[in-house]
């Protein structure tokens, strides 16, 4: 039988690609769907969770994904870091130039109840930010990607930020377990409409696409989660930035952030934060105060 890794080599194209991390993307969309497949089998059958930590779910498929994924990107790119959600943190990423940071399925409360809003995310960082970023969800058929300088793709074709003029009319994608927490109470009067859904990294890719005009999100996150929908949202003309307007730096030592985060196109990222946080402040630096 011939092993997974011959079978990734004879798919890759390893001709000179056109573009500056254009093969980097391709390698992250093969890896993508690869995982994909896996994922989608393990949800029509019923994945089964245990808590690997109080509070964070795991599912068998989450760590196939991850082994699959590392397995497909170590193959094409050998001298590059790794940092993932479900594997030990080999510290000698942070003296590598280049570092993928992945999330074999975000969303995991999702997908174990067969609530189709989880994502593959796969991230490539080059000196602190996301150069390459693929967000692929199986069950919804929608695959996110985008490289450095190139704009952001839905299914390969280009997408944009929403154009949506104001907050009041905005809709917003946030965390369904931050409007049951009722963490967001403070800040629904200011929008349109609130969309509670799982899955930062999937609804970062659906404001990449505009399918969502805005996210807020208050509850700290890990660089896995978001580094592949950063990158999205960057390429697809938005801003992903703290309530200070400053971007994420990623592949650091502890990869836990605090800050609470915005998404959206510029302008309405900009009317955040000069009108609505003197109403709301962040609870992030509320809770460090």
């Amino acid at each position: 039988m011939r092993s997974i890794l011959t079978a990734v080599s004879d798919s890759i194209d390893v001709t000179p690609a056109a573009g500056r991390y254009a093969e980097e993307l391709e390698v992250a969309l093969l890896a993508s769907q690869r995982a994909g497949e896996l994922v989608a089998r393990h949800f029509r059958a019923g994945p089964e969770s245990w808590e690997k930590s109080k509070g964070s779910p795991v599912t068998q498929a989450d760590l196939d994904a991850d082994a699959l994924i590392r397995e497909i990107l170590a193959k094409a790119f050998p001298d590059d870091g790794f940092l993932t959600e479900e594997s030990i943190d080999d510290r000698t990423r942070l003296v590598c130039a280049r570092v993928w940071i992945i999330d074999p399925i975000d969303g995991t409360r999702e997908f174990s109840k067969q609530i189709p809003e989880f994502a593959i995310s796969i991230g490539l960082v080059v000196d602190e930010r996301p150069v390459v970023g693929v967000v692929h969800n199986p069950i919804a058929g929608v695959t996110v990607s985008g490289r450095l300088g190139h704009g952001t793709l839905k299914n390969g074709e280009q997408t944009e930020i929403s154009n949506c003029p104001a907050l009041a009319q905005a809709r917003v994608a946030v965390s369904r377990s931050e409007v049951e927490d009722g963490k967001l109470e403070p800040y629904a009067p200011l929008f349109g409409e609130l969309c509670p859904m799982g899955s930062i990294a999937w609804k970062l890719a659906l404001v990449a696409c505009g399918e969502a005009d805005f996210n807020l999100s208050l509850k700290p996150k890990n660089e896995w989660d978001v580094c592949a929908g950063d990158l999205l949202v960057h390429e697809a003309g938005g801003e992903y930035v703290d309530f200070e307007g400053r971007v994420l730096r990623y592949n650091q030592p502890d990869p836990l952030r605090e800050a609470s985060m915005l998404a959206g196109p510029e302008h309405l990222v900009d009317e955040f934060i000069s009108g609505c946080l003197a109403r709301t402040p962040d609870p992030a630096r509320a809770a460090r105060s």
